[in-house]
């Protein structure tokens, strides 16, 4: 599944995708509208496609909060996660019903944008819109876990991820962040809020 679909406060949205599917599920925030009204979902503050899957790949980092999924994967058994590897922009959280085995909650529900650090801050009309990654704000081996940095052994969490994992402790904050943020679930469906 790949799509646009514009949500104003409030509204809600039923998706059907394959039980084989895996991918992301996130908000964008602070959209250009042309003068018919029409929104151009390529152009947001936050939350900006950078695959060129969208038509138009952007070097701009742009964040946003993420909610993984990976589908009927081994054993026929759903994984999900909140990722805040591309950043935040929203806060967000996913509500299993009707699966079975571990099926919990998870969520990001704490606005991290007025708490974000000044070399993070993503800001539109004067106010702070989104929080980077110290990957996508810096680009550095670091803090992405390339290059020296690319093992498990070398690959830490810095003051940064720290800051967004104090916020959010269920979200996966940094490359080598705990792979027990995934959860795994059969045949559930999902609620995603995005708050």
């Amino acid at each position: 599944m790949s799509g646009e679909i514009r949500l104003n406060q409030g509204e809600t949205v039923s998706i059907t995708v394959t039980r084989s599917w895996m991918g992301q599920v996130s908000a964008r925030t602070e959209c250009s509208f042309d003068e018919g009204g029409r929104w151009d979902p390529l152009n947001c503050a936050t939350g900006n496609c950078v695959s060129e899957e969208c038509g138009r790949p952007y070097t701009t980092p742009s964040p946003t909060t993420l909610a993984n999924f990976l589908l009927d994967g081994p054993n026929n058994t759903d994984r999900y996660s909140i990722s805040l590897l591309a950043g935040f922009n929203i806060p967000i959280s996913v509500v299993p019903y009707g699966g079975s085995g571990e099926c919990r909650p998870i969520s990001c529900l704490t606005d991290l944008n007025p708490r974000c650090p000044s070399a993070l801050q993503v800001r539109s009309n004067g106010r702070v819109v989104g929080c980077n990654s110290a990957c996508l704000a810096f680009d550095r081996p670091e803090y992405c876990c390339t290059g020296a940095y690319e093992s498990p052994d070398a690959c830490k969490p810095s003051s940064y991820s720290r800051i967004f994992k104090g916020s959010c402790p269920a979200a996966a904050t940094y490359p080598r962040d705990d792979p027990s943020s995934f959860v795994s679930c059969k045949g559930a469906n999902y609620l995603i809020s995005f708050c």
